[in-house]
C-alpha cells in the first residue's frame, strides 16, 4: 500500500559545493562542531572565562572524540571489518557513517582534559559550559544517518515513516521505517534546552550541567535503540547500547548527587588567567578582578585595590610637595 505521506531519503549521500564534492555525513558532522564550539564559546564567556579558550581545547577534544567514537563503533561492529568477505581497510571510512557517542564523549573528555590542563582550568568547568552545545551537534550529526540511509527503525506505516531504498550490497530492504535518526536529533535538542534552562534556574556548577546532559541522552537513547533493526550485540535479550545507557545514567545520577553534596553552588573562577590579565571579555558579565580572585575582597569595598590606588596618590603628592624641613 503507497503510504499518502513520508520522509523520502536522499537519492545520494554526498552534497556538492560547486565541483567539491562533500559527504552529507561528514557535512552533519562537521556543522554540528561548529555549533557546539560556537555555544560552549558563548557560555565559557559568560561565566567569566576568555573569548577563544573553547575552540582552543577543541582543538585537542574533538579529534580526540572522533578517534574515541570510531574505535567503539569498529570494536563494538568487528564483524564488519575483520570477518570473512570483508575489508579491514574500510574501519578507517569514517566518512561511510559508524561513531559511537559512547567512545566519542569517553575520549573526547580525555582531549579536553588535555586541553585543560594545559590551560590550568578546571574539566568541570568547561564541561558544564559546552553541555548543550553537544546536544546540539549530535542533533545535527544523526542527519548524517539520513543522507547514508542506516540506523532507521522498524517498520511502520505512520506519516512520518522513513522511506528507505532497497539496496543488497547495504542490506537494505525497501520499505518504511521508523525514522530513528529523527527521534534521537528531536530528543537531543529537547536536552540541550532542558540544560540550558536548568544550569540557568539551579545555577549549575562543577560538571553537573554535563552530568544533566548525559543523565537526559541516555534515557531517550535506550527507547530509541530498542526501536532500531540494524545488527547489534545483544546482552540478556537487550541491545548492548542499551545496556550502556543504563550503566552511564547510573553514573551521571550518582555524579549529580555526590558532586551537589561536596561542591554545592557553582564555581567563581573558571579560567584563572581571565581574572589575572584582565583578560577582553567582549560578552557576558565581566570576569572577577585581580584582587577578587587573590584575597576574596570584592571591589568597591574598600579593599587592597582601593587603598593600594589611594596609597599611589598619597605618594605622588607627598613628592609634589616642597619639603619644610630646614
Amino acid at each position: 500500500m503507497d503510504l499518502l505521506a513520508y520522509i523520502p531519503s536522499p537519492s545520494s549521500g554526498v552534497i556538492y559545493l560547486g565541483p567539491v564534492p562533500l559527504r552529507g555525513y561528514a557535512f552533519c558532522i562537521i556543522i554540528g562542531v561548529f555549533v557546539a564550539v560556537w555555544l560552549g564559546g558563548r557560555r565559557w564567556v559568560a561565566r567569566g572565562g576568555r573569548v577563544g579558550t573553547v575552540a582552543d581545547i577543541a582543538v585537542w577534544a574533538v579529534p580526540f572524540g572522533l578517534v574515541g567514537g570510531r574505535l567503539y563503533h569498529v570494536i563494538t561492529d568487528y564483524e564488519l571489518y575483520f570477518t570473512d568477505g570483508r575489508d579491514w581497510v574500510d574501519a578507517f571510512k569514517i566518512w561511510q557513517g559508524g561513531l559511537g557517542i559512547w567512545g566519542a564523549i569517553a575520549l573526547g573528555a580525555l582531549g579536553a582534559w588535555i586541553g585543560c590542563r594545559r590551560r590550568g582550568i578546571p574539566l568541570p568547568a568547561y564541561a558544564d559550559a559546552i553541555a548543550p552545545g553537544i546536544a546540539f551537534a549530535q542533533a545535527i550529526g544523526r542527519w548524517g544517518n539520513w543522507f547514508n540511509q542506516e540506523l532507521y527503525g522498524k517498520e511502520t506505516t505512520l506519516p512520518w515513516a522513513l522511506k528507505i531504498d532497497g539496496d543488497a550490497d547495504a542490506g537494505r530492504v525497501a520499505g518504511t521505517y521508523h525514522p530513528t535518526f529523527l527521534y534521537e536529533s528531536l530528543w537531543c535538542i529537547g536536552v540541550a534546552l532542558l540544560v540550558i534552562w536548568a544550569d540557568r534556574r539551579f545555577k549549575l556548577g562543577h560538571g553537573r550541567a554535563f552530568a544533566l546532559y548525559v543523565a537526559s541522552y541516555t534515557v531517550g537513547r535506550f527507547w530509541i535503540e530498542y526501536l532500531r533493526v540494524d545488527d547489534a550485540h545483544h546482552v540478556l535479550g537487550l541491545r548492548l547500547n542499551n545496556w550502556t545507557s543504563v550503566v552511564v545514567f547510573l553514573a551521571a545520577v550518582a555524579y549529580l548527587v555526590i558532586s551537589a553534596k561536596k561542591s554545592p553552588g557553582r564555581e567563581e573562577v573558571v579560567e584563572p588567567a581571565a581574572v589575572e590579565d584582565g583578560a577582553d571579555v567582549s560578552a557576558g558579565p565581566a570576569p572577577a578582578t585581580a584582587t577578587e580572585a587573590g584575597d576574596g575582597v570584592p571591589a568597591g569595598s574598600g579593599g587592597a585595590a582601593e587603598t593600594g590606588g589611594a596609597d599611589e596618590a598619597g605618594a605622588v603628592a607627598a613628592e609634589a610637595e616642597p619639603s619644610k624641613k630646614p
